[in-house]
This record gives C-alpha cells, structure tokens and sequence, in this order.
C-alpha cells in the first residue's frame, strides 16, 4: 500500500514539473518574439525618421530629392546600429 502511494506522489511531483517546463518555453517563445518585433520596429522607425528629416530639409532648402536620399541612407545606418546594440544588450541578459 505504501508503494502505491509513494508512486502517486511521485507521478503528481513528475506532472508538476512538466506543467511548468511547459509554461516557462511559452513564456519564453512569448519573449523573443516580442524582441523580434522590438529589433524590426526600431530598424523602421529609424529608416522613416530619417526619410522624414530629409524631405523636409530637401522643401526647406530646395535640393529635392538628394537630402532625401541622404537622410534615407543616414537614417538606415542608424537603425542598424540600433538593431545590432540592442542584439547585444540581449545577448549579454
């Protein structure tokens, strides 16, 4: 009878555990897609900032579209340095 029972607490430890393991891997895929949108989201913002600050300078001074065009490239190398920082900070957590 002790066996029995001894297994039963066993068995309920056992499902414990993988009801938790299972929690903790959705939780976990819910956070590195959050960081997946994260990375995407600060590349685009800073890609359209830059877009943005090129055409207005480009109305304000008359150089259509070349301060655009600049400002577009500008504005790509800082999101992409942004997305490899942020890379880092994650890889390093």
């Amino acid at each position: 009878m002790t066996n029995e029972e001894d297994f039963k607490t066993r068995l309920k430890i056992a499902k414990l555990k993988v009801q938790k393991k299972i929690l903790s891997e959705s939780e976990k895929k819910g956070s590195l897609m959050g960081s997946a949108f994260k990375l995407g989201t600060e590349l685009v913002a800073a890609v359209i900032v830059g877009t943005i600050i090129g055409f207005i300078l480009d109305n304000w001074f008359g150089t259509k579209p070349w301060l655009m065009i600049v400002f577009f490239f500008l504005g790509t190398a800082a999101g992409i340095l942004n997305v490899i920082r942020s890379a880092n900070r994650m890889q390093k957590k």
